[in-house]
């Protein structure tokens, strides 16, 4: 019996050895567990805000990232557009003469041509006349301001009856964009009509409430219409063509004209004139951005030329037969001065001008009359009274710039109207009368 037992009790006590020791290990590995957990606990403190920083750091590279390429890509696009710009012209001519022209620029807007009194000009009337078929042009005529009061409540055929009295009549061509309702036109009307002349203008056929397609041909044939419709009610009064930038192209193609059917003009003025159109699409500012491209006259030139635009002053004017008066401002930024003293090196010395007056009047850039603001000059009547008669009054400053002295349209210094502040310089030969 003790022999039986005895084994079970060895047996208890290896067990209960054993409960114990596993106890312990179970205790230690516990304890271990914990350490380990409260180290890992405690190493989370310094390591979250560094992955938090690295994080922000990727966000931000990404930014950048991201913005450099939509720059890039702006970028890329801008230079595709720059190069695909010439060979649109280049393919689609139409777009340059479109360009030219600006007819479809309607400044300044929602005014109805149909009533110019809208535009202070109560002594108007509007018509519209049809030189060709398919085409209307609409004319205003402005009677000189002695007249505004006679001429309330005239309907057209009194304004046409008009055109025979002893006033002279100015035929004005205006440039490009816009319509015969522009600001600065509005405002040159009013200053020739208070000096006692007649003013007819009109949109070319494109302009305004004109209908037709607008080309050079088509612009030269208006304006030939509407000095063949003056001439027939005028009588033997004086008719004068003045041309303003675009128009100066339109007017010297109508003047060459009348001259060679022997019917000149009694006197032609060109207000801030080009020499010919690809010259001048070459200074302009808006060619700036690519007059130094590759191939800028075929890219550029070649169309206007292929598009039947030509409009060249410089070629017309050795044809002409009247007097010419050129009047330019040194700071006009469309029409660079240059190119307006350079036509009249070009005319002066022509011999079509042999038995004419030719003057060239410049403005200083110090005041400011830019492309289209030379109406503003209190010389101006001055200018045009000296031109267009045959003798200036005695006293007269315009005589005096004849003979190359000063002009005195500079704020008072004693320099001519182009020179440098403080020295008395003038363009004597632009100013004086042709041999």
């Amino acid at each position: 019996m003790r022999k039986r037992t005895e084994p079970v009790a060895l047996e208890h006590e290896r067990c209960a050895a054993s409960g114990l020791s596993s106890g312990s290990a179970a205790a230690a590995l516990d304890v271990d567990c914990r350490l380990k957990q409260n180290l890992r606990l405690a190493g989370k403190g310094p390591a979250e805000p560094r992955c938090t920083a690295d994080a922000g750091m990727k966000r931000a590279l990404g930014r950048r990232k991201s913005l450099w390429f939509r720059l890039r890509k702006i970028l890329l696009c801008v230079l595709g557009l720059y190069v695909a710009i010439p060979f649109l012209i280049k393919l689609c001519p139409g777009i340059q003469a479109k360009l030219i022209f600006l007819n479809f620029v309607r400044v300044p807007y929602f005014i109805d041509l149909k009533k110019p009194q809208d535009q202070g000009l109560n002594h108007t009337c509007n018509y519209y006349l049809q030189p060709e078929e398919d085409v209307t042009i609409g004319v205003w005529h402005t009677v000189p301001a002695v007249w505004w009061k006679d001429a309330q409540g005239k309907d057209q055929m009194w304004y046409e009856d008009a055109l025979a009295s002893s006033h002279p009549i100015i035929l004005y061509l205006h440039g490009n964009a816009g319509t015969r309702g522009g600001d600065h036109r509005v405002e040159l009307y009013k200053v020739l009509s208070s000096l006692g002349y007649h003013v007819v203008t009109f949109d070319y056929r494109g302009w305004g409430d004109s209908v037709g397609t607008p080309s050079e041909r088509g612009m030269t044939y208006d304006a030939l219409y509407v000095f063949d419709w003056i001439k027939a009610r005028s009588g033997d009064n004086p008719v004068y063509i003045w041309g303003h930038s675009l128009g100066t192209g339109v007017a010297t193609n109508l003047v060459r004209r009348l001259c060679e059917r022997e019917t000149p003009p009694d006197a032609l003025i060109l207000e801030s004139p080009f020499t010919n159109i690809r010259e001048e699409a070459k200074s302009h500012p808006f060619s700036v951005i690519y007059r130094y491209f590759p191939g800028f006259d075929w890219f550029f030139l070649d169309p206007i030329t292929s598009s039947g635009i030509k409009f060249a002053n410089d070629e017309n004017v050795k044809h002409i037969s009247c007097s010419l008066l050129i009047l330019h401002a040194e700071d006009d930024p469309v029409v660079p001065f240059q190119l307006g003293r350079k036509l009249y090196n070009i005319a002066a010395p022509s011999r079509s001008f042999r038995d004419f007056k030719v003057q060239f009047i410049p403005f200083h850039s110090d005041l400011g009359y830019r492309h289209k603001y030379i109406y503003k000059s209190p010389e101006l009547p001055r200018i045009l009274s000296c031109f267009l008669k045959r003798g200036c009054a005695p006293g007269c400053m315009m005589m005096a710039t004849v003979w190359g002295q000063d002009m005195g349209f500079g704020h008072g210094r004693p320099s001519c109207a182009w020179g440098i502040p403080g020295e008395v310089r003038t363009w004597a030969p632009a100013l004086s009368l042709a041999a």
